[in-house]
C-alpha cells in the first residue's frame, strides 16, 4: 500500500510541473489517503503482534 501511496504522490508531482491542476490535487488527495491507511493497518500490525507476546520488530 505504501507503493501505491508514492505511486499517486509522483503521479501528482509530474502532474504539477506539466500544469494539470486537476489531475495533480486528485493524485496527491488519493496519495494522502492511502498514507494515512498505511499508517493505521500498521500500527495495528504492531499492537496485534504485542498483544501476541511476540516483541515488536
Amino acid at each position: 500500500m505504501l507503493g501505491w501511496a508514492l505511486t499517486f504522490l509522483v503521479v501528482a508531482l509530474i502532474a504539477g510541473a506539466l500544469g494539470f491542476g486537476g489531475i495533480a490535487g486528485a493524485s496527491a488527495g488519493i496519495a494522502q489517503i492511502l498514507f494515512v491507511i498505511f499508517l493505521v493497518l500498521f500500527l495495528v500490525a504492531i499492537v496485534a503482534r504485542a498483544v501476541r507476546g511476540k516483541p515488536p520488530v
